[in-house]
């Protein structure tokens, strides 16, 4: 940035009634990531951190939402944008002499480059106002541009634009950078004098103007910054618009994406070059996807970290690690808090959560290891759980290096299986396992002839019903 007293302010109380959500409008998110966050991450991309966000219908779930990251201020009425930004005074005149972002809090797709290029633009030029501009081949619905010689003239409302005004295409972005003293002396000049009754921010342009200071259009060049939504079919149109451009950013990566049919990957998840995403997969969060590893088919992995090389297919995946050539899948679930080392196997139908694999080892099929710490080169057998949760407490199970778990074994937690040792199949093992041990816990068997003829009555004569009808 070119000056370093520069603050935000976001307009974020509106509640998009076409919309019926329970929640602001700001957090209805796009490809998994609220509007609102789309904003901040541009605006701390672009050196701005000191950001106050206005507040207003159902409140609470942004207070909720920015966890006092950043101040909030509620507007209790909404009478247009020139009074949520007078909400927000007492924030605004502690940055005087220093410059004000004043961002319209529903248009995602602001990005840090467009407000750099703004700010060099409103120093260099000493504006009192700059108004972020792009143009549109179709303007409905948007302010409008009036350019003078030296500047604009002003930012005409829709609804208050003459026949030939309403064919510029050259439109209000949301996006204004004041000068704060200057912003600050306009604000009591707003007045409600217009078809919507209400403070127009950019009637701000007029009154500027006519205190001899100057205010100009700074054109962006990424035209999809004024792109918003009022209803549930403009937000998919937006998820649309990101898909798309996560899609070709990622392609110019070098990412391989044969088919993009169902792929969403949300803004901040990383690829290296040289990885393949496949069909149905659903990449969101921070998650981060190393260099030649295979995703999909119809994989979600949310804030999930992969290495290089690792082939994961049909997996479920949130806040948890995979490392390097591994091969997870098809049907997998990692919960949170799970760690898989290096060259790992996970089978099919197996749900890993809050335990830490290591190097080597395979948990094949049909498994649940839950709440455990797995060595280096261990083999689950088909059936094996870790009995981890008895009703009130969680525990444990410690399953050294190179064990080996025989199928359908239980093991009890807290319980130690030690190295190299061997659970024979249909154990349940209470009790921790010696180094090289056998362990056998089962019960004895029993007979007990003729119970079935009993138990089973219904059961066997609908047997013998189909025997005969086979006959």
């Amino acid at each position: 940035m070119s000056e370093k007293n520069i603050s935000a302010v976001i307009l974020a109380g509106g509640q998009g009634k076409r919309l019926r959500s329970k929640m602001p409008k700001t957090l209805t998110e796009i490809l998994g990531k609220p509007i609102i966050d789309w904003i901040i991450s541009a605006f701390e991309d672009a050196g701005i951190e000191d950001i106050c966000v206005v507040t207003g219908y159902a409140h609470e779930y942004l207070d909720r939402h920015l966890e006092g990251k950043y101040p909030t201020v509620f507007q209790s009425e909404r009478l247009g944008t020139g009074h949520a930004v007078m909400t927000a005074e007492k924030f605004i005149s502690a940055h005087k002499g220093g410059n004000v972002l004043i961002f319209n809090g529903d248009a995602p797709f602001v990005d840090s480059e467009t407000i750099r290029g703004a700010l060099d633009f409103h120093v260099k030029n000493k504006n009192a106002l700059t108004v972020l501009s792009a143009n549109v081949s179709d303007p409905t619905g948007y302010g409008r541009i009036i350019r003078s010689g030296s500047g604009i003239s002003a930012i005409r409302e829709q609804k208050d634009c003459s026949e030939d005004e309403k064919k510029i295409t050259e439109i209000n972005s949301g996006c204004f950078l004041f000068d704060v003293d200057s912003l600050l002396e306009a604000l009591p000049k707003l007045t409600r004098n217009n078809s919507q009754n209400e403070y127009y921010i950019t009637d701000t342009v007029e009154i500027i103007l006519s205190e001899g200071k100057r205010a100009d259009a700074y054109p962006a060049e990424n035209g999809d910054i004024v792109l918003s939504a009022n209803d549930r079919k403009g937000m998919l149109e937006l998820n649309e618009t990101a898909r798309r451009r996560m899609l070709e950013k990622h392609l110019e990566n070098g990412v391989e994406i044969v088919c993009a049919d169902g792929i969403i990957i949300s803004p901040d998840v990383k690829i290296a070059a040289g990885a393949k995403i496949l069909p149905g997969c659903v990449l969101s969060g921070k998650t981060v996807i190393g260099e030649d590893s295979v995703i999909g088919p119809n994989c979600q992995l949310n804030n999930t970290v992969v290495g290089d090389g690792s082939v994961l297919n049909s997996v479920v995946s949130n806040e948890a690690a995979v490392g390097s050539d591994c091969h997870i899948g098809p049907f997998v679930q990692l919960r949170p808090g799970t760690v898989i080392s290096d060259h790992v196997h996970v089978g099919d139908f197996v749900e890993i959560k809050n335990s830490n694999i290591g190097i080597g080892t395979a948990v094949a099929h049909f498994n649940y290891v839950g709440d455990s710490d797995v060595g280096k080169n261990v083999n689950f057998g088909c059936g094996a759980v870790t009995a981890n949760y008895d009703g009130s407490n969680k525990a444990r199970c410690v399953i050294s290096n190179n064990a080996f778990i025989g199928c359908n074994t239980n093991l009890v937690a807290p319980v130690k299986i030690g190295e190299a040792a061997y659970t024979a199949a249909g154990s349940t093992v209470t009790k921790d396992v010696p180094d090289g041990a056998l362990v056998i816990e089962r019960a004895d068997q029993t007979i007990r002839e003729g119970y079935s003829e009993k138990k089973l009555g219904r059961h066997l004569e609908k047997g013998k019903k189909y025997e005969d009808e086979g006959k």
